[in-house]
């Protein structure tokens, strides 16, 4: 099971409400429910923005997040555990804010993971924490990506970490990520397709490449986080507008467009948009709820560049962002920029043929959201449950069952 969130804990908007225990609570109880309905023996959590933008106020939530975690009745049944914090945020040059946990459920036996310094496996067994700096820990990798990559941005956080498993013979590559996000709705609409969209694609691609390339042997490969993938924003906004005059509101002093207001032809003028840097507010948010937002997909083009190198399952669940961060709210959508599936599980095509292989004709793979009426943050984590046939060539191997969780 494979899960990607960007967690309460990742960006603890409870922090600003006052109650960061109760969006932790109730970020728990929904991740409980998704783990105890799927009860996979392979868990992968992945965070980013763990700790947020406040990070040292944030971190007696993170120390309390993860020793829930840990300790949980509900988690009582996986016996091991590997925990990897970036905490290390005084250091700028590589400081990612990232966080993965892996889960190994009792029944579970022969579980791998790869030490990439000695270039060999190692049996997993106990519980550990990693924290601070990583870059000495040799059972994973980790970059940030350069400066130069989004120069606008004078502090990101934006990064990749990497581990490797083997399970019954089966090796794969579990890849934690955070692509750059919009900076600007205004420069998001200018042009199709975006000059973020560039920038994100410039960042994957070199993450595909690093963890593709020579030092090491091939395996197939799961890429889950936060990509900040977004609709194409010039397409939505001339096809929900599509009747409507369009006016652009000047700063005084530099004559520069900060406001884009777009309103009906007839109906007394009624406004429908009003764009800015970070105003995304649109008259009827239900299109972007309405059969979970499909006829938008049309809009989400930013995979379709790797399409010979990742690959992802239908999607069926709403935008995973940006959600309201007020705890009352928990369908709401924030008028801040337009709704998008930022968060995602993608995989190389062997990922795929593995996550498709299944013992009988059952359904046993979902891809979905959680806590669709809840509060969980600005952003709704998504998971993949399936089940894995470990060893190629092996028919009658034992089917364990994963969870991944973005």
């Amino acid at each position: 099971m494979a899960v990607e969130p960007d967690l309460p804990p990742a960006r603890w908007p409870g922090t600003e409400l006052g109650k960061p225990e109760n969006l932790q609570r109730n970020w728990l109880r929904e991740f409980y429910q998704v783990v105890h309905a799927h009860r996979p023996h392979f868990l992968a959590l992945h965070c980013q923005e763990f700790g947020g933008k406040n990070y040292e106020a944030s971190m007696s939530h993170v120390d309390k997040f993860v020793k829930e975690l840990l300790s949980s009745d509900a988690m009582k049944e996986y016996s091991r555990a590997r925990v990897y914090l970036d905490e290390n945020y005084k250091s700028q040059e590589q400081f990612t804010a990232l966080g993965s946990f892996y889960f190994l459920h009792e029944s579970l036996k022969n579980i791998y993971q790869f030490d990439f310094k000695a270039k060999k496996y190692k049996k997993v067994t106990g519980k550990e924490i990693y924290s601070d700096t990583l870059e000495s820990t040799p059972m994973l990798e980790k970059e940030k990506f350069p400066q130069d990559y989004f120069p606008e941005c004078k502090w990101s956080r934006k990064g990749f970490l990497r581990t490797r498993w083997c399970l019954a013979d089966c090796a794969f590559d579990l890849v934690n990520i955070h692509l750059f996000h919009d900076a600007s709705n205004l420069v998001a609409w200018e042009t199709s397709p975006s000059v973020y969209s560039g920038i994100r694609h410039k960042a994957l691609g070199y993450v595909l490449d690093r963890i593709a390339d020579q030092r090491f042997e091939k395996a197939c490969y799961f890429v889950f986080g936060d990509f900040n993938f977004r609709l194409d924003s010039k397409s939505v906004v001339e096809t929900l507008c599509t009747k409507a005059t369009m006016q652009a509101v000047r700063a005084a002093d530099t004559n520069e467009v900060v406001k884009l207001i777009f309103r009906e032809s007839d109906n007394d003028r009624k406004v429908m948009l009003q764009l800015e840097k970070k105003l995304f507010d649109y008259s009827n948010q239900e299109v972007f709820r309405d059969d979970n937002g499909t006829a938008l997909l049309e809009f989400d083009k930013e995979l379709s560049v790797f399409k010979d190198r990742l690959c992802e399952l239908g999607i069926s669940f709403p935008p995973s962002y940006p959600y309201s961060e007020d705890c009352s709210q928990g369908r709401q959508y924030m008028n801040t920029r337009c709704p998008a599936w930022c968060d995602r599980v993608l995989m190389s095509p062997s990922a795929k043929e593995l996550v498709l292989r299944s013992e009988s004709e059952e359904k046993v793979v979902t891809y979905d959201h959680i806590g669709p009426n809840v509060c969980m943050g600005d952003h709704k984590p998504v998971f993949l449950a399936f089940r894995i046939a470990p060893g190629a060539g092996k028919p009658h191997a034992r089917v364990p069952k994963c969870c991944v969780v973005q």
